[in-house]
């Protein structure tokens, strides 16, 4: 998208947007289009970032989301450097204008550590703001910021003998940002599982794995004791053929209006699983189906780092908020 600017964004004397977007790349258009829909002004589109008058919202397409954004005058690094510090100790730059400026000012702040988690530690607990050099004396600046991850950038250190594919990267930010994981022993149905990155993290963790594809596991993934594979049609899978499951995934390409009938289809036959499924879309981005998906009760809508055109819908059996 190409810079847009309003009066109201550049004049000196403003406290600044009301909340600040960033964009996973490629899909600001997409974030545009959901500030839009909710009703809110967009002030300014710079880079990924996309900046909105009214307070923030809990925008599915964003990284991140800056909270409390406002301009800062600066006069020299050291001053830029002093003024975000005595905000708070923590913060990530986003470069978009000035970049060696603005590393200078970086650099006179903490370090802060943005290094890969190994699968299984916890998400960063300290605060972290984000900011970016607005012009040679104006910071924009966020001391609050929705995601521990530097704009929202959920790194592991990956895992490349084990999963067939990338698949499994998903998975391991979803646990890791909720907080929940499926236990040893879980009956776990993976839909559309083939060639087994999601099953391959849920036998990783002790889960029994019923896994459902026309297409075969990987070789080595169809071998673990805790999994077992059937041949057939995902969407065919009745809920009384199952039983008493404890999770169900689905990473099915398939519409999402589609999906959604077989969501809605297993909740009604009585279904107390946690679900979790990815919303994939081809072309334009299906708002409406994805805000029937926000409206199951106790469901999350998640744009994870390791998504692309796709978001994750999450539904856990006990009410959950993010």
């Amino acid at each position: 998208m190409n810079d847009v600017f309003v009066n109201r964004a550049q004049e000196a004397d403003t406290p600044g947007p009301g909340a600040v977007y960033l964009a996973p790349r490629g899909f600001e258009a997409v974030l545009a289009e959901e500030i839009t829909r909710k009703g809110h002004t967009l002030l300014f589109c710079r880079d990924r970032l996309l900046g909105a008058l009214e307070a923030p919202f809990n925008a599915i397409w964003a990284d991140n989301i800056w909270l409390e954004p406002r301009f800062i005058a600066v006069k020299s690094i050291s001053h830029a450097a002093a003024q975000l510090k005595s905000l708070q100790r923590n913060w990530a730059l986003f470069s978009t204008h000035e970049h060696r400026r603005a590393a200078l000012i970086q650099e006179a702040l903490p370090s802060v550590s943005a290094k890969p988690l190994r699968f299984g530690e916890k998400a960063p607990s300290s605060p972290l703001g984000s900011w970016t050099l607005w012009s040679k004396d104006r910071i924009l600046a966020s001391p609050r910021c929705s995601s521990p991850f530097p704009h929202g950038e959920a790194l592991f250190v990956e895992d490349k003998e084990g999963p067939p594919n990338r698949a499994y990267l998903k998975l391991w930010e979803l646990f890791t940002r909720i907080g929940v994981i499926p236990g040893p022993g879980d009956l776990c149905l993976d839909l559309g599982s083939a060639p087994g990155g999601w099953t391959f993290v849920l036998a990783q963790l002790g889960a029994r794995v019923f896994s459902v594809d026309k297409a075969p596991l990987a070789a080595h993934v169809a071998r673990h004791t805790l999994v077992e594979h059937c041949s057939g049609s995902a969407f065919a899978l009745e809920p009384a053929i199952v039983g008493d499951c404890a999770w169900v995934f689905c990473d099915v390409a398939c519409y999402p209006h589609r999906l959604l009938a077989f969501i809605r289809r297993w909740l009604t036959a009585g279904c107390n699983a946690n679900f979790v499924c990815t919303l994939k879309f081809a072309g334009k981005t299906d708002f409406d189906t994805l805000e029937q998906f926000m409206d199951i009760p106790n469901s999350t809508v998640l744009h994870l780092f390791n998504n692309k055109h796709e978001v994750t819908w999450l539904r856990l059996a006990k009410e959950f908020r993010l």
